[in-house]
């Protein structure tokens, strides 16, 4: 295979029940269609005796799209429930942000930076501060107050998102709580950030309560919107260490840092089709 070839991969996520050979047939079928496996990863959970495989590779025909449908008839005959993408599509990205900029930032300036293999196309906001910043960027902003009609707000977003044909939202420190009607509709993933402290310490001081309490490590978690508040599934976790020597400001500096870094590697991994969900967790492929 030429290195220059530009051609994209097939991208196959498969999860089902566990059965002897399931590894041979999947790469079987791809090496007889004349495909080049490039990455194949697995897991098996013992408990539940469920197979999981994330698998990539090269197919030589011209019609990559074909070979995906195809792929994902025969892994239906195994019965598996198979998920496919081409390693060329980049879906189109909504940040939604409220007035804490550092995620808002930091996220756009990666995908700037050409990290991600998305589209990043409009900006939400509930505030108005930081129209200017995403101008800048040369996105379209959307000022969307939602204090008077939460409900009329989120309608008039639903509208532009479709217009937008969004593919993913990415909640950089939007503060706010979406409803059950409105992720019903959404009909796309959506990634929040947080602190780590939930439930131990809610509000809007975490880190003061953290400090009063003395608290010896700090984190930050990614994870998919589902209507119960900040219980959907994990994607990434990070945590550091503090001590007695670090007041609140360096709790939220440390926090801020580890908010950056772990959305940032959870949206990349979602793109690059590297999660797959089960009974609400996920089974990360690195």
């Amino acid at each position: 295979m030429s290195k220059t070839d530009k051609s994209p991969t097939i991208i196959a996520l498969l999860h089902g029940p566990d059965q002897p050979g399931l590894v041979a047939r999947v790469s079987s079928w791809i090496f007889e269609r004349g495909g080049n496996i490039l990455h194949a990863d697995m897991h098996r959970d013992a408990e539940a005796g469920v197979f999981f495989q994330r698998v990539e590779w090269k197919h030589p025909g011209d019609d990559p799209a074909a070979e995906a449908d195809a792929f994902r008839t025969m892994g239906k005959s195994l019965g598996m429930s198979v998920k496919t993408a081409l390693s060329g599509e980049s879906p189109r990205i909504a940040v939604f942000v409220s007035k804490i900029a550092h995620c808002f930032h930091d996220i756009i300036l990666r995908w700037k930076a050409g990290e991600l293999c998305g589209d990043i196309v409009a900006v939400f906001s509930n505030h108005g501060e930081l129209a200017e910043a995403t101008k800048a960027y040369g996105l379209p902003f959307h000022h969307i107050p939602v204090s008077e009609s939460k409900t009329e707000a989120e309608a008039e977003q639903l509208v532009l998102l479709r217009e937008c044909s969004v593919k993913l939202i990415v909640l950089a420190r939007y503060m706010q709580v979406l409803s059950k009607d409105f992720l019903d509709q959404v009909d796309c993933p959506i990634i929040n950030i947080h602190h780590s402290f939930l439930p131990a310490f809610a509000g809007a001081r975490p880190y003061h309560l953290a400090y009063e309490r003395g608290v010896k490590i700090i984190g930050a978690t990614a994870h998919y919107v589902i209507p119960q508040l900040d219980e959907g599934p994990i994607i990434q976790q990070e945590v550091t260490h503090v001590t007695h020597r670090n007041s609140v400001a360096d709790l939220e500096r440390k926090g801020r840092d580890l908010e950056k870094i772990v959305l940032a590697q959870a949206v990349r991994r979602h793109l690059e089709h590297r999660l797959l969900i089960y009974n609400n967790k996920t089974v990360v492929f690195d």
